[in-house]
């Protein structure tokens, strides 16, 4: 039995990519599971184009180089474009609808598109949009626990931003609703 989720982050500097991989290691390592975070970003960080990948397993990780995935957490169409083909048959490919322009065509993995920016705009906090995708995720691949999600969130959030923390869970609890409604809607 497989122990391990390999999962992609990816979309453009900026968006929060690198924290919510980071944020899911950082949940892991509370419950004692294993884990692996290595990002990659071009070096103008902010607008250019950043992914993570993060590894989650019950037993130790052989390797954090992986080239195919069972999830994909994708923020704009240049990372999904580059990504869709690495996920797994059977895997996940979760996109900010509103950034894809042609939103992936594989019929072998489960698609979720989320309208995140447009969710984060009705809390009045566009920065809160990866709050929402990982809610959404972690309905859907429920890897680690949301109460750990919000203490790993306090470690990785600067405490200047702190106050921003209710926010932040009304951000996570909205993405782990709107999966839900998602996955209500393709069942009638």
């Amino acid at each position: 039995m497989k122990t391990a989720h390999e999962i992609i982050i990816a979309g453009f500097g900026g968006q929060g990519v690198l924290s919510m991989g980071q944020i899911i290691a950082y949940a892991a390592m509370k419950e004692g599971k294993e884990v692996s975070w290595m990002p990659s970003y071009g070096p103008e960080m902010r607008g250019g184009t950043a992914n993570c990948i993060v590894i989650v397993s019950e037993e130790k990780i052989n390797s954090p180089i992986v080239s195919t995935f069972d999830s994909a957490i994708i923020l704009n169409q240049p990372s999904l474009e580059k990504f869709a083909d690495h996920v797994k048959p059977g895997g996940l490919i979760l996109f900010e609808e509103s950034s894809i322009i042609n939103p992936p065509s594989r019929t072998d993995v489960e698609k979720l598109p989320v309208a995140a920016l447009e969710e984060a705009q009705k809390l009045n906090k566009r920065q809160v949009a990866n709050m929402i995708l990982l809610g959404a995720f972690l309905e859907r691949r429920p890897l680690v626990a949301p109460e750990n999600v919000l203490k790993a969130l306090k470690e990785v959030l600067p405490e200047r931003h702190h106050h921003l923390l209710p926010l932040n869970e009304q951000a996570l609890l909205r993405g782990k609703q709107i999966a839900l409604e998602l996955a209500h809607e393709s069942v009638l």
